[in-house]
């Protein structure tokens, strides 16, 4: 027996059986309940919602006009939810590996439509650790150049790299929403890290992701990790929940908010508890860093608060930022936390300089000082409060 985990080929196939199987029928156990928003549920077929299964309900951060990808789309239910929330003028992105998964979500892709007014969901063949590789246009290769030697091989995987670099299944920067609805832990480990820089290489700048997945509180254990067939029972793969979060910080994404987690444990397995945990994450903080006189305040109720670039702010406080940040404030999920204020002199371009991000800087209230002067009040009079001097 080895020592390591399980190999990626053997998680993948028992995952592509396991869920196989829960397409021709319903497998309570790959699933813990959720509450679904059931008017959304409505014009979807019950064979569709019945093998279905995941942990959270990612569909409540669809916005309208959203372009939307759903990773591990299974039988297609998140995909003709979100189908709804985004309306006509959106787009729903299902991926699969599973050919019977998809054959179930395609199959009732018209009839859904129509029942909802709008056809705006398509269903695609790859591995969400692979989002470049249509799985559909390889195996079309496939069948014209069958492989049968080492050169064969050479020659596919040379197709392979150019599906990916001109035909890519999901192309750069090209999408609003990335949602997950527990898939993630399904990808053998080696594979997440790619899975995690794929998320940011699809979102558009400013895009966001909504990632619903099963995390246990302590590291899985080497024997259970080299169990195939608990990989598909979303045991094996669960990363430690501080490990999922910064899973989203490594590749490069920021905003990462842990918006539900399941008190009570889905499963405890050899005394670990496995629970359902949901995070919204964004892209886009990339840019120079350059001083525009800008400051922002942050209005509590912490302390003191560092966010992934390592801007210190202190409560109430002026806090000097560069003019990525005063602008990534601007945006969800910081803009409830901080009060913009901008210089009263505006600095140009040209004149910027380079910003240095850290420890808390304050920007002088000279820099920033709002409003025309009034010189017809003298200072300590009360007249600006009115005739009794009280505000």
């Amino acid at each position: 027996m080895t020592d390591s985990p399980a190999p990626a080929a053997d998680v993948l196939e028992s995952v592509r059986d396991r869920y196989a199987d829960g397409a021709r029928r319903q497998v309570p156990e790959l699933c813990c309940p959720v509450d679904y928003d059931a008017s959304l549920l409505e014009v979807i077929p019950d064979e569709v919602v019945q093998r279905d299964y995941g942990c959270g309900d990612p569909s409540k951060f669809v916005r309208e006009g959203d372009v939307v990808l759903d990773l591990g789309s299974g039988s297609g239910k998140i995909c003709y939810m979100a189908s709804q929330l985004t309306g006509p003028t959106g787009r729903v992105i299902g991926v699969d590996a599973t050919p019977d998964m998809l054959a179930l979500a395609r199959e009732h892709r018209d009839a859904v439509g129509e029942r909802i007014g709008w056809k705006n969901v398509e269903f695609v063949h790859g591995r969400i650790q692979d989002l470049g590789l249509d799985l559909d246009r390889v195996e079309a290769w496939l069948a014209d150049h069958p492989v049968r030697t080492a050169g064969d091989l050479v020659r596919l995987r040379a197709e392979e790299a150019r599906l990916r670099r001109e035909e890519p299944l999901v192309a750069d920067d090209s999408v609003d929403l990335v949602l997950s609805n527990c898939v993630l832990n399904l990808v053998a480990g080696e594979d997440k890290q790619r899975l995690f820089r794929e998320i940011h290489r699809v979102l558009k700048p400013g895009g966001r992701c909504a990632i619903s997945d099963i995390v246990s509180d302590e590291d899985v254990p080497e024997e259970l990790q080299r169990d195939p067939e608990l990989w598909t029972g979303c045991i094996s793969g669960a990363l430690r929940e501080d490990r999922f979060v910064q899973a989203f910080a490594d590749a490069g994404l920021h905003g990462i908010e842990v918006v539900a987690y399941q008190r009570e444990p889905w499963a405890v397995v050899q005394g670990l508890e496995f629970r359902s945990m949901t995070i919204v994450a964004y892209k886009g903080q990339d840019g120079p860093r350059r001083d525009h006189g800008e400051a922002v305040v942050y209005r509590g109720p912490w302390k003191q608060v560092v966010d992934d670039d390592g801007q210190v702010l202190n409560r109430g406080e002026r806090t000097a930022v560069c003019r990525r940040t005063f602008e990534l404030y601007a945006r969800p999920p910081y803009a409830a936390h901080v009060e913009p204020v901008p210089p009263l002199v505006e600095v140009s371009d040209a004149d910027a300089q380079p910003f240095g991000c850290g420890g808390p800087r304050t920007r002088a209230p000279g820099e920033t000082k709002r409003g025309a002067v009034r010189e017809d009040v003298a200072p300590g009079t009360g007249e600006a409060c009115g005739p009794t001097g009280c505000c």
